[in-house]
This record gives structure tokens, sequence and C-alpha cells, in this order.
């Protein structure tokens, strides 16, 4: 329970910090959009896509190594071991990051030309690369927060970060520098949050260490601890990370500028889900790892429980934008964006993999140190998208390149839950997730109903079908007992200790306990 109590305490911090990061992010993309248009924003979208990816050779796989060892040596209160991991990753990192921010700048023409096929982008590459740098820093404190449990301080340094880019990019489109001004609030902002964040992480390192008993660990011996833990993770940050440029290379050979701005409209609404997606994998790594280190064997257990938590809250919020994706960008874009609407609930299927493991084996795997078959994992995945998009793009447009997405990472999952059951003998709640789905699904029918023969507006369909929806789900969960008695006093108990989930849980709680003791007297 002491784990389920620091994952859910990790969580909340990650979700709340990450929500209102997102949140602005969103709302500033969608601000972006309207303000340059769909064709400047999709030149916009195309430029951001090479120093992301690129961005990703700064990892070396130190990111998640940094997470799980800072959570270790901190479980151990070995502070000063606990210094030494982190600042030695990051030196790694900003030393990669030098090397890689180089190689972009002299390489932009090549970049825009080959990569992008547009060569007239070339000196907005050149702007952009400045941000790799800063983002090592920026993403090397975020990780340390998460390994410290300092999730409040990740918070901070999120919003910190997006606030600043979204004040800064709007101010420099009004004033008129159009694409360049977006990309140079993007840089800017990287530096902001990175300065913030390794900050942060050196306050909270000189204040443990005195704490901690006085010790030496050397460069070499961290650097091969982190490196041996990290290399295969970095293969499959790589190919992960190289999804959202091959995607955007293929969208460059078969499509125009305005469907790539309608797809990058769509993703940029699904990149919500993160929102819960993230924290989730964040929190669960560590506490997964500290299973392992404790010597439990109710590590199985504590997958089936996560599993089923996570599916709770992630089925119906993907649900609900499957059903809501029409009103809602024509609300938040307008008519400009036509195609958006049919690329957002087509993109937010993957999400409905999370039943089988789709959010949670990751960071169980990479937990226990089995980051081999992590790479495995993506490996797969990348090689099916690899092979499927140009072939489906080709024929399909936008929607080929989805379904590429979506068949790749299916096939990447199959193997994730057939290993995890074979080796760790891994088990899924099976029915208790088709109440889920089922439940998330009927929760929609009425919601639907409205948006489509009641001639409201989309905001006020929206407003009034999101509020059904939500009450129907929460009252069908006890009827058809998706949740036990036992499992919302173990919700209960584990939020207690945060007292906005806790006053929010008495009351949604309290009133699914009334329906179970209803629902278990009729059926008496």
């Amino acid at each position: 329970m002491k784990v389920a109590q620091e994952s859910m305490r990790g969580s909340f911090f990650l979700i709340s910090g990450t929500a209102i990061s997102m949140v602005v992010l969103a709302a500033s993309a969608i601000l972006i959009a309207r303000l340059l248009g769909s064709d400047a924003y999709g030149q916009y979208s195309l430029v951001i896509v090479v120093p992301q990816l690129l961005f990703l050779f700064t990892d070396l796989g130190l990111n998640q190594g940094i997470t799980k060892f800072a959570s270790d040596y901190k479980t151990k209160s070995d502070y000063y071991r606990l210094d030494s991991i982190i600042k030695h990753g990051l030196l790694l990192r900003v030393f990669m990051g030098i090397i890689i921010s180089v190689f972009t700048f002299v390489f932009s023409d090549f970049l825009a030309t080959a990569v992008l096929q547009r060569p007239e982008l070339s000196f907005l590459v050149q702007i952009s690369a400045i941000s790799i740098l800063f983002q090592v820093l920026f993403a090397t404190s975020v990780s340390s927060f998460v390994g410290m449990d300092k999730n409040e301080y990740n918070a901070l340094t999120l919003n910190i970060q997006s606030f600043a880019k979204t004040l800064i990019q709007i101010l420099l489109i009004i004033m008129g520098f159009s694409v360049a001004g977006a990309i140079i609030g993007h840089v800017v902002s990287y530096l902001i949050g990175g300065v913030i964040g390794v900050g942060l992480v050196y306050f909270l390192l000189r204040k443990w260490k005195k704490e901690g008993v006085s010790g030496s660990f050397g460069f070499a011996a961290n650097t091969k601890i982190l490196l041996n833990y990290g290399s295969p993770l970095y293969l499959s940050t790589v190919l992960v990370g190289v999804v959202p440029l091959f995607q955007n290379i293929v969208l460059a050979f078969f499509v125009s500028d305005a469907a790539i701005g309608n797809f990058k409209a769509a993703t940029n609404f699904a990149m919500l889900m993160t929102i819960l997606s993230i924290p989730i994998q964040t929190v669960m790594l560590p506490a997964f790892s500290k299973l392992k280190n404790g010597g439990s064997n109710r590590v199985p257990d504590f997958f089936k429980a996560a599993n089923k938590y996570t599916s709770l809250i992630v089925v119906p919020v993907t649900v609900s934008i499957i059903a809501f994706s029409g009103p809602i960008v024509h609300i938040v874009y307008g008519a400009t964006y036509d195609l958006a609407p049919q690329f957002l609930w087509t993109y937010c299927l993957v999400y409905l993999l999370v039943g089988v493991g789709y959010l949670t084996l990751a960071s169980f795997y990479n937990g226990l140190g089995e980051t081999k078959v992590t790479m495995r994992i993506s490996l797969i995945t990348f090689v099916v998208l690899a092979v499927l998009s140009p072939l489906l793009t080709s024929v399909y447009g936008v929607l080929g390149l989805i379904g590429a997405y979506l068949i790749a990472n299916a096939s990447g999952q199959i193997y994730s839950s057939f290993y995890a059951r074979r080796r760790y003998k891994i088990k899924f709640d099976n029915l208790s997730l088709l109440k889920i789905y089922g439940t998330a699904i009927l929760s929609s029918v009425v919601p639907i109903l409205i948006l489509t023969y009641s001639g409201l507006s989309s905001v006020i369909g929206v407003a009034v079908g999101g509020a059904l929806f939500v009450f129907t789900y929460l009252t069908l969960m006890p009827i058809i007992k998706v949740v036990s008695t036992k499992e919302l006093n173990q919700v209960s108990l584990a939020i207690q200790n945060i007292p906005i989930l806790a006053k929010l849980g008495k009351i949604v709680i309290g009133y699914q306990q009334k329906l179970l003791y209803f629902a278990s007297a009729v059926l008496k």
C-alpha cells in the first residue's frame, strides 16, 4: 500500500502539472494554428520535428536510467550516490547535446532539402537547432525530479516552460515574425525551463548531501551503470522518437501542406491524452523498481491492479474524445481544419490498447531492469510502421498513415503482453477490462444522440454530453460491478494524503459505494 500511495501522490503532481502544461500548450497550439493558417502551421510543424528527432540522439537511455537509480539510491538514503548519478548523467547528456546541436546547425541545408523536401526552410532549421541543448537540460531535470520523488518541482518546471513558450510565441507572431517567431519562442522557452529545472535539482542535491555519508563515486563507474541499463532503451527511444519525423517525411512525399496542418492539429488535441499517459508511465517505473528491490513477490498483483486502474481512467477519456471529435475540432479550430475530426478519432484508437498493457508494460519491464524487452517491442513496432506507412499513405493519404501507426502499435503490444504472460506469469483482469470498455461505450450512446439530433450548438452539446458521459460512467461502474467495495476503499486510502483528491474522492467514492450496496440488495 505504501508503494501505491507514493505512486498515487507522484501521479497527482505529475498529472496536475502535466495537465496545466498540456492545456496551456494545447491552447497555444490552437492559437498559433489560427494565427499562422494551415500552410504556415504545416511548415512550423515540419521544422520543429527536426530538433525533436535529433534530440533523441542525446539521450543514450540516460533519462530513464537517472529516474531508476535516483529512486533506488533515495530509497536507500544513499544521497552521495544519488548526487553523483544525477550530475554525471547530466554531464553526459550536455556533451551529447552540444554535438547534436552543432551537427543540426551545420547540416541544416541537407536536413531541409533531403528530409523535409523544402530547402527554403533551411534557416528556420538553424534556429531550431539551438533548442536541442536546452531541451537536454530541461529533460534531465524532469527525470531527476521523478527519481527523487519531487514531482511538485517537476510540475513547476513543466508549467514555467509551457507558459514561457505560449507567451513568447504568440507575442512574436503578432509582432509579424510568423513561423520564425514561433520557432524562436520554442527555443527560448526550453532555455528558461532548462536553467530553472537544473537549478532546482542542484538545490535539492546540496540539501540532501548534508544528510548523507561522504563517499567517492567516479564518473566512469556511474557512466557504466547508466549505459548498461540505458543502451537498450536508447535504441527504443530513438525508434519511438523517429516516428514523428518518419511520419512527416512520408506525408511530405504524398500529401499537401494543408493536409499536414490538419493532421498536426488533430495530433495536438490527441496530445492531451499524454496528460494521463506520461504520468502513469513515469511513476510506474520507480514503483516496479521499488517492489523488485524490496524482494516483493507481489509484482504480478501490483501490475494487475495498476493496469486495471489505468484502464478505468484512460478508456473512458479515449471513448469520449472519439465521440466528441467533430464538435471539439469545430469549436477549437473552426471550419478551416475540416479533415482534423476524422484524423483525431482514428489516431486516438491507439489508446484503447491500454487494456493489454499499452501504458503499463513498458514501465513494468524497465522497472525490473528488462530493458532489452522494451527494445524488442520498439523494434517490432517500428519495423511494421516503416513497412506499412509508405504503402498505406500513398493510397489512403493521412488515414493510411494513421492506420499503419495503429497496426504497428498493436503488433508491438501483442508481443509485449505475450512475453509478460509467459516469462513473468502476468495476468490481466479480463472480465473487469471487458466491463470497462463496455461501460465506456454505453456511456457514450446518449451524448452521441444529443450531439446528432438535439440541434444544440457545438459548445452546449459538448458541455451537456460530457456531463452526461461522466455521470453515466460513474453510475454504471458500481452497478455493472466494474469496481468492488474493497477496491473503492483501497483507492480512498491511497489518496487520503492528497487533500484535493481526498475531498473529491469522498463524494465520488461515497456515491459509488451506495450504488454498490443498492445493487447488492436488489440482487439478493
